[in-house]
């Protein structure tokens, strides 16, 4: 399980903050935080209330790569600011991310392939997201065809099958895990998956519960990563159980410090 610390994000007011004053503590710090406790990306988000998302986005990229070497994953619906974060990257780099809309998927795919990037893939287009797992898998199908299209792997596309807050659309929950299960199908090699997993209790109580309750349903139903809080430890314990029990990890007594530890 991949996990994609979703943290500095200028959704949170501590980073739009520090965005807006180019104050690079709380970023370093955040980035830091999630490095300790096992992130294996860094997803960094300039918000949307920046005025200036291109540089806003080369910041960011430059003071987390000063606090950690992780691999960042360049979150943004402005591709011109994805590009411009890409050229300053380190290492290969994630795209967060593009729908199913052959226009984006050009411009997106055209710049995993420059850049060597692997992608997350939305399973939505146009019309929105669909309720039902058959036009989500409909959809990953034509994210990974046209990624083929630009010489892209299977394997560097991580398909989200989009969970929607439990609290107003508790019928799709039943259709992600069966979309997460048939994404795997598709091709040999088969698509990544990953989720936001905080979307799952957008709005409700006891969110990290159900946070963590949706992370391990969705492990045994093929989730190969997801874009979370690192930091919340509970979670990380969850995570680390769940790839013990799948056989995914060897057992020994101190499993859940070793999944932490992977990255330090």
């Amino acid at each position: 399980m991949i996990i994609i610390g979703e943290r500095i994000n200028g959704m949170f007011k501590d980073i739009a903050r520090a965005i807006n004053d180019r104050d690079p503590g709380p970023v370093q710090e955040w980035a830091k935080k999630q490095e300790y406790n096992g992130a294996h990306y860094l997803d960094i988000n300039v918000g949307p209330s920046s005025t200036e998302p291109v540089e806003a986005m080369k910041w960011l990229v430059e003071v987390t790569q000063e606090a950690s070497d992780l691999p960042l994953a360049l979150d943004s619906t402005k591709y011109d600011a994805i590009e411009a974060g890409l050229k300053l990257c380190k290492q290969p780099a994630m795209i967060n991310s593009v729908p199913a809309e052959m226009a984006k998927m050009e411009r997106v795919f055209a710049m995993a392939a420059e850049y060597n990037a692997e992608v997350i893939g939305l399973a939505m287009n146009e019309e929105g997201i669909p309720k039902d797992a058959d036009m989500r898998v409909g959809l990953a199908a034509e994210l990974v065809a046209t990624a083929d299209a630009f010489g892209i792997a299977p394997d560097m596309l991580y398909i989200d099958p989009l969970a929607l807050p439990c609290n107003v659309a508790q019928d799709h929950g039943p259709e992600v895990l069966r979309t997460l299960r048939e994404i795997k199908m598709i091709s040999d090699p088969a698509p990544k998956t990953t989720v936001g997993l905080s979307n799952i209790s957008q709005g409700t109580k006891n969110r990290e519960l159900i946070n963590r309750t949706f992370a391990v349903m969705a492990m045994a139903n093929g989730l190969d990563s997801a874009i979370a809080d690192a930091c919340d430890d509970e979670l990380m314990a969850a995570v680390a159980t769940a790839r013990i029990i799948l056989d995914m990890d060897i057992y020994c007594d101190s499993f859940v410090d070793v999944f932490k530890q992977r990255n330090r």
